[in-house]
């Protein structure tokens, strides 16, 4: 609320001081978490652990790099107002309650916060028609997963008598209580939640929105909200129905395949590469929900790192898609990247890391996090997902190879405009972590390791 009181009485350049007073906020937040107690708050409806705090962390880390991006495309796209970088904040909080939420209407408080900010960020770029539809588009389908929710929501508390995580742990530690109207209301919840993940078959708003929206917005929405949609996603599966393993499990292993198969094949047409990068967020996710189908710490502790390396991986991605400006005009399709290794080494190695890394080949980062996903199915007897996976990132690596080939063997075109400082230093930071994570992992899987013991299956 200060940051926006200083945007509207600033008589100077409000945008690009509530952009940095907002990456203060995040770093500040970031210091509160970490040095934070753990504990519920608020008769039960918010709690701290190590689990909200690994992933909150993960969250502002992605905002930060959101609102950094968004600094010279805001400049050159005309969309210099201070209300950007205060929306991103909004929803940046609105997913750390989500991802603190220990009952099913603080969740849908914190849900609903997120997505209100983002609906009004895809149609930030009001005078263009591509991002007016996408806007629209995010806010219909928004809505209609939100009533999805809603309804789940009041078929639980109907059929067990409360919306508290524990207590509802208590009132289903016995199986036989889950009444056929309860399991009803979970799948209604996983539907919803699967809606804000783009898990398929909740997955049709993606392409469009990505492609429609501003491009930051893109690189925020592919990011930060991803990571707590999957957090909000395990916290309720996992803490709540977590004695129902075998009711949801099923849901959670269809959805898994189905995107991981829309994801490798749908993406091999693209020629827009924000649409191939709603295509390939489509496929991540997939990976990503093998570990909750896996239904053990394990699998948890894997989606977390698999959660870690893609922020990572795709916010560099983005930042090197909008370093595609040529005569001050940007570009969006593949063929605009032709012969880049001829124009623009540094530019071009930043997107093979990422293209690398997305297929998960090693030694990046992006092949470890799926190591540790397809490592826990394995454990859980789940052959077919993990198998299904492995054949899924093969196809999948042929639309990302093609792109570094697109770099390196076509024949060169125009040089693309000098990029700015700020997407020179997320690129090269990104690229950095995902190139030298495997030297350095262990921190990061101990953290994984201890936020994932807080539910017990």
């Amino acid at each position: 609320m200060g940051i926006l009181m200083v945007g509207v009485l600033s008589k100077r350049d409000s945008f690009f001081l509530a952009s940095m007073l907002t990456v203060g906020a995040f770093l500040l937040a970031a210091a509160l978490v970490i040095a934070g107690p753990a504990g519920q708050g608020y008769n039960g409806l918010f709690t701290t652990d190590t689990f909200s705090a690994f992933v909150k962390l993960l969250v502002l880390a992605a905002a930060a790099l959101g609102v950094i991006v968004s600094l010279d495309y805001n400049e050159h796209a005309n969309l210099r107002r201070f209300e950007f970088p205060v929306l991103m904040l909004y929803a940046t909080v609105g997913m750390m309650v989500m991802v603190s939420a220990t009952n099913l209407m603080s969740l849908y408080l914190g849900l609903e916060l997120q997505s209100l900010s983002i609906y009004v960020l895809a149609a930030f770029a009001r005078d263009e028609l591509r991002s007016a539809e996408a806007g629209l588009k995010y806010f219909v389908l928004g809505s209609l997963a939100s009533g999805l929710l809603l309804y789940g929501i009041s078929l639980v508390y109907g059929f067990a008598g409360t919306m508290e995580f524990g207590r509802l742990v208590q009132a289903l530690a016995d199986p036989a209580n889950a009444s056929a109207g309860l399991i009803v209301g979970i799948v209604f919840i996983v539907a919803g939640l699967a809606f804000k993940i783009s898990a398929v078959p909740f997955h049709m708003w993606t392409p469009d929105v990505y492609e429609g929206a501003p491009t930051p917005v893109t690189a925020f929405m592919s990011t930060a909200p991803k990571v707590a949609g999957i957090a909000l996603l395990m916290r309720v599966m996992a803490s709540p129905f977590g004695h129902l393993l075998v009711q949801w499990q099923q849901i959670i292993i269809v959805m898994s395949v189905l995107s991981m198969l829309l994801g490798s094949l749908a993406a091999i047409g693209q020629r827009n590469i924000k649409r191939l990068m709603a295509y390939s967020s489509i496929g991540h996710i997939g990976y990503a929900l093998i570990g909750l189908a896996a239904g053990s710490q394990a699998g948890l502790r894997g989606v977390l790192i698999y959660m870690l390396t893609y922020v990572f991986m795709n916010a560099g991605t983005f930042a090197c898609i909008l370093a595609m400006r040529r005569r001050g005009r940007m570009l969006e399709q593949i063929s605009d990247l032709s012969g880049l290794a001829r124009t623009d080494p540094g530019l071009a190695l930043a997107f093979a890391v990422f293209m690398f890394s997305m297929a998960g080949i090693p030694p990046f980062a992006g092949f470890w996090g799926k190591y540790f996903i397809f490592t826990a199915a394995v454990q859980s007897g789940l052959w077919t997902l993990a198998v299904i996976g492995v054949l899924t990132s093969v196809i999948g690596a042929y639309y990302y190879i093609r792109i570094i080939k697109v770099i390196y063997f076509d024949a060169a075109v125009e040089a693309f405009d000098p990029r700015p400082a700020s997407l020179s230093v997320v690129a090269a930071a990104s690229a950095l972590f995902t190139t030298f994570f495997f030297l350095f992992p262990a921190p990061f899987v101990a953290a994984a390791e201890a936020a994932a013991k807080v539910f017990v299956f």
